[in-house]
């Protein structure tokens, strides 16, 4: 695979091109989802030319789709880190997966037993196991984010008891860019016998995902956070799922990976999966496609890095402006979170949004997160995200942006 580096890779992104008043847009909006490469497209388009059918069937085409599903699941397993394709299920959405986990876990549970949360998580972490509470009465503790909206390990902790079932946490927050300390939660987890569930939908654009050497139960993330289409992706340990009484017709297959799959699945956007990871491997090299995924998130990560940074030194330089989450000493996402007290963020947004530079406010929806810190009844925060095709000249646009948002 020819090596490529961040900087060559804005013209494979057609949407790109796309201007607003003349400017062209900066997509700075990628937690929300990434843009899409031309392969990633061609991938999903060749699907409705060529092999538009369903699996299982005895003619060619339904056996294209039995390969590609197949050949889909293995590169999503290595890409994940994980051993097998058995091991990873496709549905249409992470939260439809973990609400579907959830449910199949939760007829275990009942009172007395515990399950915990974080304040650190998007709400697509935190429903399906508050449910469980008021559906099969199993208590949901939560844990609290530390001042600097990082998550307290002590808290987490003191939690985590002889009746905890469950850790759900996130990899990494998709509104402060926090990275928490997962080898912590695992041997914390393990020494009371208690699920690990990760949240990755963040991380896995940024960062090298390793579900054996996390050793993780589950693994949630969607591929359109990492440069392909909606698609949601579910980890879970070998042997677990088959294990777990999911929700199933009693004519689809019987063990995992598709014991917790729903109906037909989407098999152009599941082949476009396969074509985005094979994307961001071809930023790395090696001897496979592993050691190319590992070497690509370095210089993926460098590059974001650099982006990021740029943004931070100006817009911390803005009188007023608070720059939420760690310094990139310590891990943590290129997603970058401020605030000020004169501005709403849904003001500063719509000023930059007129200039053609795309950011989100708002809570997105880590609603505890932006309550925690006391945001929510400002408006909750300006969130800008940064990945592969994004510039230091974009990051510069924004900086000015708010801070002439700020002086009008």
């Amino acid at each position: 695979m020819t090596e490529r580096t961040p900087d060559q890779c804005r013209a494979d992104f057609p949407s790109l091109e796309r201007q607003h008043r003349g400017q062209p847009i900066a997509y700075l909006d990628g937690p929300a989802g990434s843009q899409v490469p031309e392969p990633v497209i061609e991938a999903v388009s060749a699907v409705y030319r060529h092999s538009n059918g369903n699996t299982h069937g005895c003619f060619p085409v339904s056996r294209d789709v039995d390969d590609l599903v197949a050949h889909a699941r293995a590169t999503v397993a290595t890409f994940l880190g994980a051993d097998s394709g058995a091991t990873v299920s496709f549905g249409p959405s992470m939260t439809g997966l973990n609400f579907s986990l959830s449910r199949a876990l939760g007829r275990q549970w009942g009172p007395g037993d515990e399950v915990v949360i974080t304040a650190a998580d998007h709400e697509g972490n935190r429903a399906p196991w508050l449910r469980l509470a008021e559906e099969r009465g199993v208590t949901v503790r939560e844990v609290a984010l530390a001042p600097d909206g990082t998550l307290d390990l002590e808290d987490l902790e003191e939690k985590l008891t002889e009746r905890t079932r469950l850790l759900a946490m996130t990899a990494a927050s998709n509104a402060l860019g926090i990275v928490p300390d997962l080898a912590r939660a695992r041997r914390l987890t393990a020494a009371v016998g208690a699920y690990l569930l990760v949240d990755a939908v963040h991380y896995a654009p940024h960062f090298a995902i390793d579900v054996a050497g996390w050793d993780v139960d589950f693994l949630l993330c969607s591929a359109y956070k990492f440069y392909g289409p909606h698609v949601g992706i579910l980890y879970c340990r070998p042997g677990l799922l088959d294990q777990l009484d999911t929700d199933r017709l009693r004519t689809q297959g019987q063990t995992g990976p598709e014991r917790i799959q729903l109906g037909t699945q989407n098999f152009a956007a599941i082949s476009g999966v396969r074509a985005a990871v094979d994307y961001i491997a071809s930023f790395g090299e090696g001897a496979d496609l592993r050691s190319e995924l590992l070497s690509a998130f370095e210089r993926i990560g460098e590059h974001e890095r650099r982006v990021a940074t740029s943004y931070v030194d100006r817009v911390a330089a803005i009188s007023g402006v608070k720059v939420w989450g760690p310094a990139f000493e310590t891990p943590r996402a290129p997603t970058i979170a401020i605030s000020h007290p004169a501005r709403s963020a849904a003001e500063l947004a719509a000023h930059c949004g007129q200039q053609g530079i795309q950011v989100w406010d708002g809570h997105f929806y880590a609603i505890r997160t932006t309550e925690s810190l006391g945001l929510e009844g400002q408006g909750g925060l300006l969130r800008a995200g940064f990945l592969v095709y994004n510039t230091v000249s974009e990051a510069e646009r924004l900086a000015t942006a708010v801070g002439e948002a700020l002086r009008a």
